[in-house]
């Protein structure tokens, strides 16, 4: 028999056991509404009512996902903190009920199990996963600046142990199902085919009885004595601060509330959850990481160019094995899941290009996360060259060479000459024109820019740079290519710089010029950690490297003015040979002289630029000079049209050069701080340090008319 609704299917097996198949229609992902709440309580109230029943089996109907979580926009529509608590608390009373049934419940998962998915899970009395790669496990909920508000923080300590569950919690980290079962988050793990029959199997075998599981001597005095508990909790909450500066409430939220369920038990715990979602819900930081999800999600359903469909890109070429072509080879072949052909001048580039590959690849292997058979099946989708053998049938070509304008253009010649007539050709490059690169291109609509930041497999974003004969055939493909590659692509007009480099440019020239006022170095980089960089720009001057800045700053500044000029006494510092970590010689001491798990300041390099430190400015003073720079340049990007939307904008700071995420981006921190508060300071500085403050015409418009960037 069976008795289906719109989003659960109830059917009754011979052996009596009932399987339920979520499988919302309509939606290639299954998420939790509180809208299901009257079905599945019908469905329940049927389980408790027939004695025949020996189990249940919960298992999803769609092709790659268990439960991917809670609908987000269910959330977004809360206009109190107690109607988000009331929505975690229904959460919570139906999970509750599901663990409560006499019958023994299995979830059976396949692909993502993440939030409310695998909250679902965890309520449920054992758990059987797929080892597919596709199947994750996690509470991603922090990274929305929530917690796991249906009991996921009650039960998980209570199946994992404290520590490993504030982990998984305060990180939001997802695990493959070896992980999981080596945590003890899942029972079993089998291939996808035979996973509903060893879910059955489980369902009959009764409820599983919990052994306590085996701890080390630390552990049990860690976990299992009140001294030890409250040392974790209060190493926690520090290293918390550490890491999020205070700037996100969530993360001390979910501390309290375990502690809560472990000092004063289950349902004070529940209780603690329930109120804390609801307060979380409301605040600003939720709400802008909430904006970043909605603004990604909406971006993967657009081309980038229209109504233009892309073509399919079967295979790739890198030109240029260094680390940029290395790391782009990789996300081509690994993510993207195409043929790579890397061309470099000598063997030695390609060597390192592949072994750039095979150290990431080695290290997933080592980690359990990939077969050696799929590490190997990877390995064998790049291969090289040192001539044009293998491109006749490559449908884009990137190349990540030298920042010169003359060998990109002989570049674009030599892949005209020797690929497809559709084949693309794609330019890393991070501050060339792109219509300069394609001014004597044959087929200048297959020209593009595609701006990969490093290193390549960690970034997320890629500026997709359309000049104007690019076609919107080239745009989609190269987008849609970019997607494959598990970024995040914005499109960008044509221009030095382009956007992400452009910001940041000022941001960095404006640290520089504090630096030289005889602001120590490590109070400029703390100011702006504190405020939410994951780095400050000092230290992301020695990683990038002085000289690369030293290169980029001459294009920008005569493309677009004073502003963009570097201080003149930065030549110093490559005069002296410091480039940064490349040459462990820059801002902060390397190798042997730098201590373990500290960074200390080169103090030397004060000589160099001839500054003797003398502190004068706080730390908020340091921060909003610097990011004041910032957020002027961004707006003026979107005058100038080189981001289509405020939303492109902040999705490209955000993931391009680690811009907070709590507070969405510089647009809607611009809206946050008031247009007319940005405008007030930009006079203020430009009093005092002269034009490169000078707000821009969209900022003094907007100010005038009491204008913002996101309706409110």
């Amino acid at each position: 028999m069976t008795d289906t609704v719109s989003s659960f299917s109830l059917s009754i097996r011979d052996d009596k056991v009932a399987v339920i198949t979520m499988d919302i229609p309509g939606e290639s992902m299954n998420v939790l509404k509180a809208s299901f709440a009257d079905e599945i309580d019908a469905m329940l109230k049927q389980l408790a009512n027939d004695s025949t029943l020996k189990g249940v089996v919960f298992i999803s109907g769609k092709k790659d996902s268990f439960i991917a979580g809670a609908d987000i926009s269910m959330l977004d529509a809360c206009q109190t903190a107690e109607q988000a608590e009331t929505i975690a608390a229904m959460g919570q009373q139906m999970f509750d009920r599901l663990e409560q049934l006499r019958l023994p419940v299995v979830a059976a998962i396949h692909g993502p199990c993440l939030g409310g998915g695998l909250e679902l899970a965890l309520a449920c009395h054992a758990r059987v996963a797929s080892s597919s790669p596709k199947t994750v496990l996690g509470l991603p909920e922090v990274q929305l600046g929530l917690l796991p508000g249906s009991g996921g923080t009650q039960r998980l300590p209570k199946l994992v142990g404290v520590q490993k569950a504030l982990d998984m919690i305060l990180t939001g980290k997802q695990v493959r199902a070896a992980q999981a079962k080596k945590l003890g988050l899942v029972d079993e793990v089998v291939p996808e085919s035979i996973l509903l029959d060893a879910a059955v199997k489980k369902a009959l075998a009764g409820k599983p009885r919990r052994e306590a599981k085996k701890q080390s001597l630390l552990d049990k005095l860690l976990e299992n004595t009140g001294p030890g508990r409250k040392l974790v909790f209060s190493q926690a909450l520090k290293q918390t601060l550490k890491k999020t500066q205070g700037n996100y409430p969530a993360a001390l939220r979910i501390i309290e509330v375990i502690q809560t369920g472990v000092e004063q038990g289950y349902q004070k715990g529940l209780a603690a959850e329930a109120k804390a979602f609801g307060q979380l819900c409301m605040t600003p930081e939720s709400a802008a990481l909430r904006s970043i999800f909605f603004a990604t999600t909406q971006m993967k359903k657009e081309s980038g160019a229209g109504d233009a469909k892309p073509r399919k890109v079967r295979k790739a070429a890198v030109l240029g094995g260094g680390l940029m072509g290395g790391g782009i080879a990789n996300v081509s072949a690994t993510k993207a899941g195409v043929a790579v052909r890397i061309k470099d001048i000598a063997e030695q580039g390609i060597n390192n290009a592949l072994k750039y590959s095979f150290d990431i690849l080695n290290k997933k292997y080592k980690k359990r996360f990939i077969s050696k058979a799929e590490m190997q099946k990877q390995l064998l989708l790049i291969t090289g060259t040192t001539d044009y053998s293998g491109f006749h049938d490559v449908d884009i070509v990137v190349e990540a060479v030298f920042e010169d304008l003359s060998l990109k253009q002989q570049m674009v010649a030599d892949i005209e000459q020797h690929c497809a007539e559709h084949t693309i050709f794609a330019s890393n490059t991070s501050s060339l024109p792109i219509h300069k690169i394609a001014e004597k291109a044959a087929r200048p609509e297959n020209v593009i820019g595609l701006h990969y930041f490093s290193p390549v497999d960690k970034m997320p974003l890629v500026e997709v740079i359309a000049h104007e004969k690019t076609s919107a055939e080239t745009i989609a493909t190269t987008v849609a290519f970019a997607r494959k590659q598990g970024k995040t692509p914005i499109v960008v007009k044509d221009g030095a710089g382009f956007y992400v480099n452009r910001i940041l440019a000022l941001y960095m020239n404006e640290a520089a010029n504090i630096l030289l006022a005889g602001e120590p170095v490590e109070k400029i980089d703390r100011a702006l950690v504190k405020f939410g960089f994951p780095v400050g720009p000092v230290t992301l001057l020695d990683e990038v490297g002085i000289d690369v800045g030293a290169k980029i700053s001459p294009i920008l500044t005569a493309e677009l003015g004073e502003r963009f000029a570097a201080p003149a006494a930065f030549d110093k510092l490559l005069a002296d040979g410091r480039k940064g970590k490349k040459t462990e010689k820059g801002f902060y001491l390397y190798g042997k002289a730098a201590k373990k798990g500290k960074k200390l300041v080169d103090e030397s390099v004060y000589a160099v630029l001839g500054v003797t430190p003398a502190p004068a400015l706080n730390g908020e003073e340091i921060a909003s000079r610097c990011t004041a720079q910032m957020l002027n340049e961004a707006v003026r990007c979107l005058e100038e049209g080189i981001i289509a939307s405020a939303r492109g904008g902040d999705i490209g700071a955000i993931f391009g050069i680690g811009f907070p995420p709590f507070l969405g981006g510089p647009f809607r921190y611009i809206d946050k701080l008031g247009v007319n508060n940005l405008v007030a300071t930009l006079r203020q500085l430009e009093s005092r340090f002269g034009s490169r403050f000078t707000p821009c015409d969209t900022l003094l418009k907007m100010a005038t008319a009491g204008e913002r960037f996101y309706p409110q």
